[in-house]
């Protein structure tokens, strides 16, 4: 059974965002491009970081459904990664990252250590034989991120994800308990950032 846990790494710690968080989660999630590329609400208000840290989180590890964590460096919290939809020894990561903290590599390595976690025997993980990746499509960034860590490319969806109330395309990717964790390389371009023209 699930229950919070502390994962470490050499630069990130994973932990439960506390009610000391939650304006800095309200400041980040207010970001325009999380809002872009996730299904936050949009505008983010403080409330919603409330119900976040005071509702969907507790409740999430209470239910085995979603296990969520806030993802600090230097015991700053530059983002936040869970694993969701656990069922059938199944479950979904989903991630985000404070601009600030693009690009030096921070949610790779605590991609790295949620997904050890979760395909770590119980009850020291959570035991999953399947874990996907999903992204609206052009999320060129969180693919990035998914590909390094070994995922597989397995289609893009048309209208296949819901975002605030309107269906968008979506990409998926899926990581079995076996398959290397290095970088895949069947990706389709369009899922690479391209450099600037």
């Amino acid at each position: 059974m699930p229950y919070p846990v502390v994962l470490s790494g050499e630069r990130v710690t994973l932990d439960q965002p506390a009610e000391s968080d939650i304006d800095r989660i309200a400041e980040v999630c207010a970001d325009p491009e999380i809002a872009r590329w996730t299904a936050v609400p949009s505008p983010y208000r403080r409330e919603h970081a409330v119900g976040f840290v005071t509702g969907v989180v507790p409740d999430g590890w209470a239910s085995d459904r979603v296990c969520t964590w806030s993802v600090r460096v230097g015991g700053a919290l530059v983002g936040m990664v869970s694993i969701g939809d656990i069922r059938q020894h199944q479950g979904e990561i989903g991630y985000w990252l404070a601009p600030e903290a693009r690009g030096h590599g921070i949610m790779s390595e605590a991609t790295a250590l949620v997904l050890a976690y979760g395909f770590a025997p119980a009850p020291d993980g959570l035991a999953l034989r399947r874990i996907l990746w999903r992204a609206l499509a052009g999320n060129a960034a969180s693919a990035a991120v998914a590909r390094r860590a070994g995922f597989r490319w397995d289609g893009s969806v048309p209208g296949g994800a819901e975002q605030r109330g309107e269906r968008r395309d979506e990409w998926r990717g899926v990581l079995l308990p076996d398959d290397p964790r290095a970088p895949a390389s069947d990706w389709p371009d369009a899922t690479y950032l391209q450099a600037p023209s």
